[in-house]
């Protein structure tokens, strides 16, 4: 799974390239916003039908957080506004302080942590849900001061969340992430779907034929780029229909396209109905590749026993 976003990567800056007729800085913005995934989005359909916790669940769980790590790094190093060595200088001090705290969420948390999270579990203290929020706030406001996008905060503040919790108060972290999502998934996302609808520039798109036309051009290009790499590289042990529904999940994306083309465009590196074009299509992935997934998955495991089968199960 490591392998593949770097792969995607490469694939899509020299596709872009060809969009954006040899523009370097607009190939890379085009190519990165072509290998994102929305992680996010795809694994609550999972949970909800109950395949988050077999094979598939486990291989796409690691294939989408490539898929969204990547491109936030690449934002970090290359589209900051800053010189590339400049860069990496910040994000390896982000990653050392980062790495300190996943140090420090490792040790033994004191006794009274786990009391107070399971006596303030169903009161208005919620202990642990304030904590949890202390904790984003924290790593939202030191990617801030390192001038890095505030999704690699929210990267490392929900892996730190996780550990935190995990070995604090093992048998009440399932009950506090539960309330940590409910937020999330309840008010948060949708309010983030309402805003880049608000946002979403669609007289881009529909006083510009071109632009119209990129979309199903983009959409299509999202499911190579992202999704070509991740069929090929996906654990053999997996079917067909599993690669193939593993191919579209991945290739699902949104929140990450719509921070790259605005850094894009705020940089006057892409155009505005590149930028349109390219959010246009990152929707209508997540309207229409889970969907695909879904089916792809569901005939794969209604598929006829082939004769050959068949004569072995008799034999058997």
């Amino acid at each position: 799974s490591l392998w593949s976003w770097p792969v995607a990567l490469v694939a899509g800056i020299a596709l872009a390239l060809l969009v954006s007729g040899g523009d370097v800085f607009e190939a890379f913005v085009i190519g990165t916003a072509l290998t994102s995934t929305t992680l996010g989005t795809v694994l609550p359909m999972l949970r909800d039908s109950g395949e988050l916790r077999g094979r598939f669940g486990t291989v796409i769980s690691a294939f989408g957080a490539v898929g969204e790590f990547g491109p936030v790094i690449a934002v970090a190093l290359l589209l900051s506004g800053r010189r590339p060595a400049e860069s990496a200088a910040l994000l390896a001090g982000f990653g050392a302080i980062t790495a300190a705290a996943v140090f420090w969420a490792l040790r033994p948390r004191p006794p009274w942590f786990a009391r107070l999270t399971e006596r303030t579990l169903h009161t208005s203290g919620q202990f642990a849900v304030r904590f949890v929020m202390l904790l984003l706030a924290c790593m939202l406001g030191l990617a801030e001061v390192f001038g890095l996008d505030v999704l690699l905060g929210a990267f490392a503040a929900g892996v730190l969340t996780r550990l935190v919790l995990l070995r604090a108060a093992p048998a009440s972290s399932g009950e506090v992430l539960g309330k940590v999502e409910a937020m999330g998934f309840g008010f948060l996302v949708p309010l983030f779907y309402v805003v880049t609808g608000i946002e979403f520039d669609l007289a881009a798109l529909l006083h510009d034929p071109g632009a119209l036309l990129l979309v199903p051009g983009f959409l299509l290009l999202f499911l190579l780029v992202h999704g070509g790499p991740v069929y090929l590289l996906a654990p053999r042990d997996l079917g067909r229909g599993d690669r193939a529904a593993l191919a579209l999940f991945t290739s699902t994306c949104l929140p990450l396209v719509v921070a790259i083309t605005t850094i894009g465009v705020d940089q006057e590196l892409i155009a505005t109905d590149q930028a349109a074009s390219l959010v246009g299509a990152a929707m209508v992935s997540v309207l229409v590749f889970p969907l695909l997934a879904a089916r792809v998955r569901a005939t794969d495991r209604t598929a006829p026993v082939t004769d050959g089968a068949a004569e072995d199960s008799e034999a058997w």
